[in-house]
């Protein structure tokens, strides 16, 4: 049976799936022409990534295909409802990203408090000729320990974000429509945990009390954080988006940073991605990454992992 994994797949899990009598194909198809691979090569298992996308045209192109597999949590590029409704099973890996989606937001927000963003810039072009010059304008950072952290979106990243900012000693508050409250287990590494009940707030309230802000949600048909939740934020605070593009309305985002109101942002996402606009990129109050939130080895091969394990199930052992 062929799997054929569009956005790549870890090696570990490619031996997983080999062992299991599973052919693994890893060409990269593009988007015009996977429905015709698909058929051509008897394809039944299609697993992506956020690249492909399998909307209503693909899915009615493919009636042999038994499984859709997204490598991560959001599923806005897949019609799940559509294909389930066709009989496929749709699957994703909720839990295999959220520790590296996490540490990613804490490096924007390091970057952030120490201007890390901009000295890279700048130090290579004029670090050996105004080298205390950019001393001088980089010696105002902040710290992160005491300081509150706002979480919109309170689910497994959310959580995961919440249990790193406790352990470095931050406040933590969050705002979520469906969860009230959750306890936060912050483990350590010689065993030792302690808990932490954090109970959810109105997002109005959290823009108000928070030093810094992040966002775990999934995609939206409209802002979440616009002209006006900004400036409910506190001046100088600073927010990051490792979640969706368009979650927050980027052109205010900048009117907003330029007018010294926010210190600094953190982007991971874009709402035209895979071309961000040029006035983000060239901003220098932006700490900026391509998508990379999940794409660390360790959340790469737990990902890969947990879809042959749904695979496996869902074929060979029924």
């Amino acid at each position: 049976m062929k799997i054929l994994a569009n956005d790549g797949i870890a090696s570990n899990a490619i031996e997983v799936l080999e062992k299991n009598g599973f052919e693994v194909i890893t060409t990269k198809v593009a988007q015009e022409q996977i429905a015709s691979y698909i058929n051509k090569n008897d394809i039944k298992v299609l697993l992506v990534r956020s690249a492909t996308k399998v909307k209503e045209d693909v899915i009615d192109a493919c009636p042999g295909l038994k499984i859709i597999g997204r490598g991560g949590v959001g599923m806005d590029n897949i019609a799940v409802d559509y294909a389930r409704k066709q009989g496929m099973h749709v699957i994703n890996t909720p839990a295999a990203s959220s520790e590296s989606v996490a540490e990613l937001v804490f490096a924007h927000l390091f970057s952030g408090v120490r201007f890390l963003h901009d000295s890279n810039r700048n130090m290579p072009l004029e670090g050996d000729t105004r080298f205390k010059e950019l001393k001088k304008a980089y010696a105002n950072g902040i710290e992160l320990r005491g300081k509150t952290l706002g979480i919109v979106g309170f689910g497994r990243i959310g959580q995961a974000v919440a249990k790193m900012a406790l352990g470095l000693g931050m406040k933590v508050i969050a705002s979520d429509k469906y969860v009230g409250e959750a306890v936060i287990k912050v483990d350590f590494y010689n065993g030792q945990f302690i808990n932490v009940d954090i109970k959810t707030e109105p997002i109005e309230d959290l823009l108000k009390h928070s030093d810094f802000v992040t966002l775990h949600v999934p995609s939206q048909n409209g802002y979440i954080i616009g002209r006006d939740e900004l400036k409910m934020m506190k001046d100088e605070a600073g927010i990051i988006n490792a979640a969706r593009g368009g979650v927050i309305d980027e052109v205010a985002l900048c009117e907003a940073l330029d007018e010294g109101k926010l210190l600094f942002a953190g982007l991971d996402v874009f709402e035209k991605e895979p071309n961000p606009e040029m006035h983000l990129l060239m901003n220098p109050k932006i700490s900026l990454t391509p998508h990379i939130g999940a794409a660390t080895v360790e959340a790469q091969d737990r990902i890969g992992l947990e879809l042959a394990d749904q695979i496996i199930s869902l074929l060979k052992n029924n």
